[in-house]
């Protein structure tokens, strides 16, 4: 006689070890997760200094941006560490300026620059005639006895006149006095006087924005003065180089 079965018992609680697996593994999850923020908060840290570092100096984010910046740390100490350059801005000319307005304009930079000691009192004359506005400089502010090499003292003065001088035509004249001169780099007055012009023609275009096409250089030796070579003042007047802005 067989036996008889007895109906299967139902485990209604294995549903648990499912769900403790699964708590495992969630907690897993968050553990990775927490992990990897803390991670990412150093990497975060380390890559907002590094742009902070690197725009602060270039200006590009605004000190009085409403934007917070990327982060607090050490901002203050890149802040100050960067010198602010104090820049004077040069008066501009205008084209509808007038050689009588250049001329005083000029005049004003140059008595900063003479009570700065940049040029020697007297260095720089200036007069209007019929070819234009005439910049003298003088041989005893600019070029040593005899040569043609610019002072490197008189350089900045030069770069001022570059960079503040109308757009137009200029005429760079050389002029020496009666003395004759008779040396291995200049045989006559002429070589003298040419070789100045052309040196102050040359720095001109290299500080200013100036139109080679509108600048030109030549040498006149002694015979186009301006005061008498009978006397050490007219002879001192009269070792020139003129900057001519010509009239339009």
């Amino acid at each position: 006689m067989s036996k008889k079965k007895h109906p299967e018992h139902v485990n209604h609680e294995r549903w648990l070890v499912s769900y403790a697996d699964f708590i495992t593994l969630l907690f897993a999850f968050f553990v990775v997760l927490f992990a990897s923020s803390q991670s990412d908060k150093k990497k975060q840290l380390k890559l907002s200094e590094a742009m902070q570092t690197a725009f602060t100096p270039l200006g590009t984010f605004d000190a009085h941006s409403k934007t917070p910046p990327l982060t607090d740390i050490n901002a203050s100490a890149i802040t100050n560490s960067i010198p602010s350059p104090i820049v004077r801005p040069l008066p501009s000319s205008t084209s509808t300026e007038t050689l009588e307005e250049t001329e005083a304009r000029l005049r004003k930079l140059i008595a900063e620059q003479v009570a700065a000691g940049g040029i020697p009192p007297g260095g720089i004359a200036m007069r209007i005639t019929s070819d234009g506005l005439v910049i003298s400089l003088h041989e005893a502010g600019f070029f040593p006895s005899g040569s043609a090499e610019v002072r490197p003292a008189s350089i900045p003065m030069i770069s001022i006149l570059a960079t503040t001088l109308p757009a137009g035509p200029l005429r760079v004249e050389g002029h020496t006095d009666n003395v004759p001169i008779h040396t291995a780099q200049f045989a006559s007055n002429w070589e003298l006087s040419t070789a100045r012009s052309t040196a102050i023609a040359r720095l001109l275009l290299e500080h200013g924005p100036i139109d080679p096409v509108n600048l030109a250089a030549a040498g006149y030796a002694e015979f186009h003065p301006v005061a008498s070579n009978d006397t050490e003042d007219g002879r001192t007047q009269n070792r020139r180089v003129d900057i001519i802005l010509l009239r339009k």
